[in-house]
């Protein structure tokens, strides 16, 4: 009933299993709030003092089983370590939905640049657990303030692979291979930095592209200030991720 926090994170396989849980609550959450599937695609789980909900395979919705098959392809693929970015588009776009994910090869020292964390910065157990419910915290208000999606919203899913280590005929299982890297989106973009996860193996962070004027009714306070939203029509996968370019969420 509970998702529950390793008390450590002491290796490799626990970092990933606690990322592979992150993710699959965030998507749930984000499937959830913006309505794509059934109440009965869903069950209830507490992570901490969070009520989330749990996407799972339903036999009277073929969709949502179709989005687990998806993610355990994405986990296949995260822990051969070739997962590079993860994005979850809806429709040709209206939203998008950025997953990026970093690997470190040192052990138990994350040297990862961020504006926000300092180099080589030791990782603790409390550090991850934080930062993962306030992750999915701001999901959570952020979906709740988006206007409505269109009534034929269809979702697709797109896997990036961090080229020098993937083999060249590798797909996981329910992939296949895409044609291009940009993705034309609707309307004007505004990129949005939800947050990042660090443990002592990896780095999750999540970003949410939406139309702009999907925003308008979004409270203000929960927006940095001082960010811009770039004018651009096409995504393109964010291989250096310039802070920069993006909004941050408090």
């Amino acid at each position: 009933s509970a998702v529950v926090f390793p008390s450590k994170i002491s290796t490799e396989q626990q970092s990933l299993m606690l990322v592979k849980r992150l993710l699959a609550v965030a998507v749930s959450c984000i499937t959830y709030l913006r309505g794509i599937f059934p109440e009965s695609a869903y069950g209830t789980r507490y992570m901490d003092d969070v009520c989330v909900k749990i996407l799972k395979e339903d036999k009277n919705c073929p969709g949502s089983s179709q989005l687990v098959k998806w993610m355990l392809g994405c986990y296949d693929a995260l822990q051969k370590k070739y997962l590079d970015n993860y994005w979850i588009c809806l429709q040709t776009i209206t939203e998008c939905y950025h997953f990026k994910f970093k690997y470190t090869h040192n052990g138990p020292l994350l040297d990862i640049s961020s504006k926000n964390k300092r180099n080589d910065s030791t990782i603790t157990c409390a550090d991850t657990k934080k930062a993962s419910i306030l992750l999915i915290r701001k999901i959570y208000v952020l979906m709740q303030n988006l206007s409505p999606l269109p009534n034929d919203v269809c979702l697709t899913m797109k896997l990036f692979y961090y080229d020098e280590v993937t083999p060249p005929d590798y797909q996981p299982p329910g992939f296949k291979e895409g044609e291009c890297e940009g993705m034309i989106f609707e309307g004007e973009p505004m990129y949005l930095n939800v947050g990042e996860v660090p443990t002592p193996f990896h780095m999750l962070k999540v970003k949410v592209t939406t139309e702009k004027q999907r925003m308008e009714s979004v409270d203000k306070s929960i927006l940095k200030q001082g960010g811009t939203s770039m004018p651009l029509q096409v995504l393109r996968v964010d291989r250096d991720d310039p802070e920069e370019d993006n909004q941050d969420m408090k």
